[in-house]
C-alpha cells in the first residue's frame, strides 16, 4: 500500500542505556492526532530509552496504516474497526498489543454529530442525508452499526469519505449533514456548539491495538516490547495526571487547553491482553463492515494478532 498522508517525520534522540534485554536501534512510530505521542512524552516514559523513536504524525487511523502496510513505520495504535478493515484488505499488519477503556467509552468520545442548526437525533433522522467519515474508521463502523441496529440498510445514508480536517469544514459549511468522528475532534466541535446525533458508546466498546508491520513485529520484536511496556506505564500515569497530560496534549495538537483537558478526561485506557475473548469479540467488527459490502474478509482474524504484551 502507499503511504498516503505519511508526513515528515520528527524524531526524538534517546540516550542509550541497557533496560528490560532492548537492544539499540530506531523504532518508528505513527502517531494520530492526540494519541501516543503527546501521552508518552507527557508521562516522561521514554527517558532512558536504549533506542531511538522516529516519531510521523497522521490525522486518522488510515493514513497510518497505509504507512504500516508499506513498512514506512513500525508500529501505531489504532482503533479496532480500522485495523480490522486494513487487515481485510490484505495489508501486512498484526495486532501486537491491545488497550481497552475503563470506564466504557465515554459520552462524545466518538459520535455522529451534527451542526448546531439541524433537528436530527437519530441516524433515522439522517436518512438520506451525507454523512462523511474517513473510510474504515472507527466513524464508518460507527454509521454502519447504527444504520444496522434501525433496521436501515447500509446505503439509506449517503457516505462521504473525507479527511478529519476537511469534514469539519464541510460540517460547518453544511456541505455534509453529518459527521462520524472521535476524540480529540469530537471535544473539540461539541465545545463549538455541535449536537450528537448518534452517541457511540452502545455501539464501540473502544478497543485499540497497537498495530505492528509484519516485519518489524518480527525484526524488532525486543524494542517493541520495551515500548509497549513504556506505553501500558504511560496509560497508568495519565489517569491521575490529568492536568501535566493534558498541558503537553495541547502544546503537541495546537487544541486550546480546556479542549485537550477535556480529551485527557476521556482517556481512561488500559492495558488488556489479546485473548481469545477479545479475538472473539473483534468478530462483530468484521462482520458489521462484511455485511455492509465493504470487505470480503479472506482472512482468518485470529491471524491478524500476533501479541507482544
Amino acid at each position: 500500500m502507499a503511504a498516503g498522508g505519511l508526513a515528515a517525520a520528527g524524531f526524538l534522540a534517546l540516550a542509550a542505556c541497557g533496560r528490560g534485554g532492548a537492544t539499540s536501534g530506531t523504532l518508528r512510530v505513527g502517531n494520530q492526532r492526540g494519541s501516543t505521542k503527546a501521552l508518552m512524552l507527557a508521562a516522561g516514559v521514554l527517558d532512558g530509552a536504549p533506542y531511538r523513536v522516529d516519531w510521523s504524525e497522521f490525522p486518522a487511523a488510515q493514513n497510518l496504516l497505509e504507512a504500516l502496510g508499506s513498512g514506512a513505520v513500525d508500529v501505531g495504535l489504532v482503533g479496532d474497526a480500522p485495523f480490522q478493515f486494513a487487515y481485510q484488505a490484505g495489508s501486512p499488519i498484526v495486532a501486537v498489543g491491545a488497550m481497552a477503556v475503563v470506564p466504557p467509552t465515554p459520552e462524545g468520545a466518538l459520535a455522529i454529530l451534527v451542526s448546531p442548526r439541524s433537528a436530527a437525533r437519530s441516524i433515522g433522522d439522517l436518512v438520506g442525508k451525507r454523512i462523511a467519515s474517513t473510510r474504515g474508521s472507527i466513524g464508518h463502523y460507527l454509521v454502519l452499526r447504527a444504520l444496522q441496529q434501525a433496521g436501515l440498510k447500509a446505503d439509506a445514508v449517503h457516505m462521504v469519505f473525507l479527511s478529519p480536517s476537511d469534514s469539519q469544514a464541510a460540517l460547518q459549511t453544511g456541505a455534509i449533514d453529518a459527521w462520524a468522528t472521535w476524540a480529540p475532534y469530537t471535544v473539540a466541535a461539541l465545545a463549538q456548539a455541535a449536537h450528537i446525533a448518534v452517541d457511540g458508546r452502545p455501539f464501540s466498546n473502544g478497543t485499540g491495538f497497537d498495530v505492528a508491520y509484519a516485519g518489524a513485529a518480527k525484526a524488532k520484536r525486543d524494542l517493541l516490547a520495551d515500548f509497549l511496556d513504556r506505553e501500558t506505564k504511560a496509560l497508568a500515569w495519565a489517569a491521575s495526571h490529568v492536568e501535566e497530560y493534558a498541558a503537553v496534549l495541547s502544546r503537541e495538537t495546537g487544541l486550546p487547553l480546556a479542549i485537550a483537558r477535556a480529551t485527557a478526561q476521556r482517556n481512561g485506557r488500559v492495558r488488556t491482553p489479546i485473548d481469545a475473548g477479545l479475538i472473539a469479540a473483534q468478530q462483530s467488527v468484521l462482520d458489521t463492515f462484511r455485511q455492509a459490502g465493504e470487505v470480503k474478509a479472506p482472512r482468518p482474524l485470529a491471524q491478524a494478532f500476533a501479541p507482544i504484551v
